[in-house]
């Protein structure tokens, strides 16, 4: 077992967490705060994309999950 395996985990749920927090500010937060001078902050504010992402993928994924569950049954019994 390599010796960075667990220093590789811990960066990867360091990242994961910090991307959920990233994600969360843009589709929650910016939306409920007032304006703010610095343009990175004022575009994302501004942004609907990252609003609509999650609950517009939802549906996507049910339809993956089906293919991906007929497909299988297809292959099984073919």
């Amino acid at each position: 077992m390599p010796v960075y395996s667990g220093i590789r985990g811990l960066i990867l749920v360091i990242f994961g967490c910090a991307s959920f927090l990233a994600f969360c500010y843009a589709s929650i937060l910016s939306k409920i705060l007032p304006p703010s001078e610095n343009w990175f902050l004022s575009a994302v504010r501004n942004d609907w994309y990252y609003c609509l992402l999650v609950p517009l993928t939802l549906p996507i994924l049910v339809i993956a999950i089906y293919l991906h569950w007929l497909s299988m049954k297809l292959f099984k019994h073919a």
